[in-house]
């Protein structure tokens, strides 16, 4: 691939697919011997940066940072920290929309590594069931952390909360920074992306138009 072309699919932030690319072998090593692999080969882009890891401030840098990407960062690759979701039975009939607003957004861009930050709203219609209302921000939480796409974030929040709920009836709206657009390239320091992924009776004008108002009206708490 040509480093034009390269530039081009980054700043474009074009993906691939809905589901985060994988290699079949992805989870084969333990997290310690991912961290002490990354450990060792950003030393050593430390060390072709000019930097001296000898000093007792970036001595420990390769470490953290390889701590960093694999327990925290991109913990939301592996399957196996996926949260449980807990669902009920809709006893009492609840049959309005539903809305978890301003869940915060920390991702990173899979293109540059560099953070996305912002806020999720997340809209059901329930059916025959509910879900507890923490368990959308850690469902949340659990794909963002993970080198993302921000389209690819709204996809893989709606489909894996249809699939729980066994409903089309949700929304999912991200409104986020990308530091790749504000501290690099363009360095727009002001913009920011909105994306919309919705289905089932939010197809509907009238019922996207009640979450918007929903929306401001929560604004103002």
């Amino acid at each position: 691939m040509n480093k034009d072309l390269i530039e081009n699919l980054g700043d474009n932030h074009i993906s691939s697919s809905t589901e985060t690319p994988l290699t079949p072998n992805a989870f084969d090593k333990s997290d310690d011997e991912k961290i002490e692999n990354i450990q060792y080969h950003f030393a050593k882009i430390m060390e072709e940066l000019g930097l001296d890891l000898t000093d007792d401030s970036l001595s420990g840098t390769p470490y953290r940072f390889a701590k960093m990407y694999v327990k925290e960062l991109f913990y939301g690759l592996n399957p196996k920290n996926k949260p449980k979701l807990s669902v009920f039975e809709n006893k009492y009939q609840y049959k309005k929309m539903l809305i978890e607003q301003n869940i915060t957004i920390d991702s990173s861009c899979e293109h540059h590594f560099l953070p996305i930050t912002g806020h999720a709203h997340i809209a059901y219609i329930p059916k025959g069931k509910v879900i507890g209302l923490s368990k959308i921000n850690r469902l949340v939480d659990y794909y963002a952390h993970r080198p993302q796409v921000q389209e690819r974030l709204s996809l893989q929040i709606l489909k894996d909360l249809q699939g729980i709920l066994n409903t089309k009836d949700v929304m999912v709206m991200i409104t986020a920074k990308h530091l790749c657009v504000s501290s690099r390239g363009i360095k727009d320091k002001d913009s920011f992306t909105t994306t919309m992924e919705y289905d089932g009776e939010f197809n509907k004008t009238k019922v996207r138009a009640e979450f918007f108002s929903a929306l401001k009206q929560g604004d103002q708490l």
